[in-house]
């Protein structure tokens, strides 16, 4: 493998010094953000593939990083190094298409309904739409959650222009704004802000517990007193209730 900091260096000597500091300096970042995306893959994914790609997206960073703009680096490389390591992912393939088929009908479902209710779709009316039983329901759910990276790093399209922004980036965080996220798409994330409000409560505990409290499925399940298995139900549909929301609203 290339040295990351040497690889697809062609700019001026100062430039490449400075290049070359942020890459290094900001390799324990990469690391931290696979280790956390890692708990939340299946186990056939590899750590090291995860760093790999983070290290991608870093290089990537560095060469569009302008320091004129006021944030910091690590804001500013932080959604791209996770969106690599998801790009990566993807392009592994190793999601059955049944459970990508699932996923598309449900996200879709999700979209027509609430689009036509103006209000969170309940499960009996999704499984309705679908023209599926609730446990029937509640299986597909139980099969996405295990057998597909579906989380808040994933990089989502929310405009037609082709602007994209991770979930993650967007959760409302209680201790002040992203400044990279007020630089670059203030209306889209206040927009995908603003969605993640409109779930229901019980998701968006959900999603408040798992990624600003780091706590892992089995201690938020003890936490709200129901099983791990309904706690990545609620997970995912979470994720599909917001992938929903930005594929309709533009169309």
């Amino acid at each position: 493998m290339l040295n990351p900091v040497t690889q697809y260096d062609h700019k001026s000597p100062q430039e490449s010094n400075i290049r070359r500091k942020l890459i290094k300096d900001h390799l324990p970042l990469v690391m931290t953000i696979a280790g956390r995306v890692n708990m939340r893959c299946p186990t056939i994914i590899d750590y090291d593939d995860l760093v790999g790609w983070g290290v991608i997206g870093l290089i990537e960073s560095a060469d569009r990083f302008d320091p004129d703009k006021g944030v910091k680096f690590g804001t500013f490389a932080k959604p791209r190094i996770r969106g690599a390591m998801i790009d990566g992912l993807r392009e592994m393939d190793w999601v059955a298409r049944s459970i990508r088929r699932k996923a598309k009908e449900i996200q879709h479902a999700y979209g027509v309904l609430e689009k036509r209710l103006h209000r969170a779709a309940t499960d009996e009316e999704v499984a309705c739409e679908l023209g599926i039983s609730i446990s029937e329901f509640h299986k597909a759910l139980t099969d996405i959650s295990r057998g597909a990276v579906l989380s808040l790093d994933e990089m989502i399209q929310v405009s037609q222009e082709g602007d994209t922004i991770t979930l993650f980036d967007a959760v409302p965080d209680p201790e002040g704004l992203d400044p990279y996220l007020e630089y670059e798409a203030d209306e889209i994330k206040t927009r995908l802000a603003q969605a993640i409000n409109r779930l229901p409560e019980r998701e968006k505990t959900v999603v408040s517990l798992y990624y600003y409290n780091d706590l892992m499925i089995k201690e938020i399940a003890d936490l709200l007193g129901i099983t791990a298995g309904r706690v990545s139900q609620l997970h995912t549909q979470a994720i599909l209730r917001l992938r929903a929301h930005f594929s309709e609203i533009d169309n």
